[in-house]
Formats: C-alpha cells, sequence, structure tokens
C-alpha cells in the first residue's frame, strides 16, 4: 500500500487530462464502479476464509501452511489475516507490474491525446 497514493495519483491526472471536462462526472462515476465493485465479493471471500482456514492453518505449527509461511510471518493469532494481507499485496504489486508489460498500457499518457488537444 506504500505507492498506492502515487499510482493513484498519477492516474487520476493522466484521466482528467484527457477526459473532456463535460462528461468527466460521468466517466469518473462508472470507473469508481468498476473499481470497487469486487469489494463485497472480496470482503465475503476474506471473513470465512481467514476465519475458518487461515487462522486455524497458522495456529497449528504443525500444518502444511504453516510450515511454509511461518519462517516469514510466524504462528500464531491473527496471523491468518495477515497472510490474507501479504499475499493481497503481493497480487497487486504482480498487477501493477504486469500491467507495466503492455506497452499500450505504459503509453497510455502519450497515445491518447489530451482532452484539449482534441478538435
Amino acid at each position: 500500500m506504500l505507492v498506492n497514493p502515487i499510482l493513484n495519483g498519477s492516474n487520476q491526472a493522466i484521466w482528467q487530462a484527457k477526459v473532456a471536462p463535460e462528461v468527466q462526472g460521468r466517466v469518473f462515476s462508472v470507473r469508481r464502479l468498476v473499481a470497487q465493485i469486487t469489494a463485497p465479493l472480496s470482503m465475503l471471500i476474506a471473513g470465512p476464509l481467514a476465519d475458518q482456514v487461515l487462522e486455524p492453518a497458522m495456529q497449528n505449527p504443525d500444518s502444511t501452511l504453516a510450515k511454509l509461511i511461518s519462517p516469514v510471518m510466524g504462528t500464531g493469532e491473527g496471523v491468518g489475516m495477515a497472510v490474507i494481507v501479504a499475499v493481497s499485496g503481493i497480487l497487486v504489486a504482480f498487477v501493477g507490474l504486469g500491467a507495466y508489460y503492455f506497452p499500450k498500457i505504459r503509453n497510455v499518457e502519450t497515445i491518447l491525446p489530451d482532452h484539449d488537444a482534441v478538435t
């Protein structure tokens, strides 16, 4: 989450430069909807996953998962939720790095003209 403000700020600046002011409200609301539509689903999955799978597994030092992860995160109460947070962060980092390898995404600022440059 350390780079999140930088990514969001850069992303927002690009969108504001590329989308005409008269439609920014509509475009940004759809953007926000798409970005946040998965939040309820992730909460429905994360709770039971933490409570019923990861917490019990990480509290038992003999479990396969604990043996794999405990050298980095330890074992005990709360470590199951920490695993979810860590894995989520790693996945977000991979998505960001993966997007960087697509030239159309990486170069969108130069590919698309600014809204005030379009006539």
